[in-house]
């Protein structure tokens, strides 16, 4: 009998936050850790303005404006991937985050002067869509650069970590700040938040930034993306159920502000914290995502189920207690498969088409709000919240049966083990595109 291999001291250390050893990372992460906090009260003060201050509880026009954040990636998503691909990933993250800065700023005064109506907060959300179009996907592939290709399932971990922290936070103090200051005032501190971002990364160090392959600008380079996404059947499994949990579940917004104010009838304080507690257990699912040495489908197919389970139970909550107990669930199953998407994609991506790749992406988790959001805004309103948490638990169903099937059927794996295989710790460093690619495309 073979006995198992002993850790060598290097594999024996604490890995959890190895990316923060990075000098450029720990600085980008603090600078994003503080315009996020900024950006989730900022969000959280927008859909109680929409909700509370512009309609009278209307869920629908909450999802509108969530659309209109979030389309313009859909449409736009796919075509700056070459983009991506070919400048340097830093400048557009400048760009678009002054860019929102300044639209937040300009939301915030229009409040606080009394100006403010809900034709500008549409347009708002759809210029902030178009820049948001620009930065997530150069922000996900930037990630390489900074902590180098060994790292980057850490460094998803860690951004994942950081932007539920900022989840957790922000809007506990919106909630707080709406009370207090009011709305409007909330809304522009919040924007000024991101000046810390932009901060941060005029501070990054190029000389210990690890630069990827950009390519030439040529005609023919988004087919040539999507010819490789089509060679890769796992990575079209990936981004489809990417797709349905975008549409259906990240909804969070018109769940939390439905519940609290329509359910439950309670004020924005309570509704605050509520968002945060939603952020409890999408902080344990970036935890695990920054503990696992390489990321796995079979979690992805795990956490779209724990997506199901836990909006199920969230839905039938009898009490606030309860719900504020069980809605983490949902947070831990979304963050998750999310995140753990995120890495697979990363490392499983060869350099030259990672751009692509992710701005396909964070079309697909990103662009397809807008295509749930109405839907689940009109559920809310004519059902009630609890149904519009049901099309969460819905989602999360179908997307775990679209990665169990194919993983079933073509490649012969049981249900034990595919379970077994999502929690199965391993100490090996398995994260080249090529070790990944093989052991995904490996014959029955």
């Amino acid at each position: 009998m073979v006995g198992r291999r002993k850790s060598s001291p290097r594999e024996s250390r604490p890995t959890l936050f190895r990316a923060l050893a990075v000098r450029n990372f720990r600085i980008w992460i603090a600078g994003a850790l503080i315009a996020n906090i900024g950006s989730w009260a900022q969000r959280t003060a927008q859909d109680w303005l929409v909700l509370t201050e512009l309609t009278n509880d209307d869920a629908v026009a909450v999802g509108i404006s969530l659309s209109l954040q979030f389309g313009p990636i859909f449409v736009l998503g796919p075509f700056i991937g070459p983009l991506i691909d070919r400048v340097n990933g830093r400048t557009i993250i400048l760009i678009t985050t002054i860019v929102e800065l300044v639209l937040g700023l300009v939301l915030g005064v229009a409040v606080v002067l009394g100006v403010a109506t809900l034709p500008l907060v549409y347009a708002l959300a759809l210029a902030l869509g178009v820049s948001q179009a620009f930065e997530a996907p150069a922000r996900m592939a930037f990630v390489s650069e900074l902590v180098g290709k060994a790292n980057i399932s850490n460094a998803v971990g860690m951004n994942s970590m950081m932007f539920n922290t900022s989840r957790l936070v922000g809007p506990a103090i919106a909630g707080l700040a709406i009370t207090t200051a009011g709305t409007g005032w909330t809304l522009t501190i919040a924007a000024a938040a991101y000046s810390a971002a932009v901060i941060a990364i005029l501070s990054l160090r190029s000389r210990e930034l690890h630069p990827v392959t950009k390519v030439a600008k040529a005609k023919g380079q988004f087919r040539e993306g999507l010819r490789y996404i089509r060679g890769r059947t796992d990575i079209v499994i990936v981004l489809s159920m990417a797709f349905v949990v975008g549409a259906l579940v990240f909804n969070f917004g018109i769940f939390s502000a439905t519940m609290a104010v329509i359910e439950f009838g309670l004020g924005a304080h309570d509704y605050g914290f509520i968002t945060s507690a939603l952020a409890v257990g999408s902080m344990t699912g970036a935890l695990i995502v920054a503990r696992s040495t390489r990321p796995r489908l079979s979690v992805i197919i795990v956490a779209a189920g724990t997506i199901a389970v836990g909006a199920t139970l969230a839905a039938f909550a009898p009490t606030v207690t309860m719900f504020v107990v069980l809605y983490p669930i949902l947070g831990l199953g979304a963050i998750l498969m999310i995140a753990t998407s995120n890495s697979y994609l990363q490392v499983s991506t060869d350099d030259e088409f990672r751009g692509r790749v992710m701005a396909i992406y964070s079309t697909v988790v990103i662009g397809g709000t807008p295509f749930g959001s109405p839907l689940v805004g009109f559920v809310a309103n004519t059902l009630g919240p609890r149904w519009a948490i049901g099309v969460a638990a819905l989602g999360g169903l179908i997307a775990a049966l679209i990665g169990f099937i194919w993983m079933r059927a073509g490649h012969h794996i049981r249900t034990s083990e595919t379970i077994r295989s999502a929690f199965r710790h391993t100490d090996a460093d398995d994260t080249t595109a090529t070790q990944l690619i093989t052991i995904v495309h490996k014959s029955p």
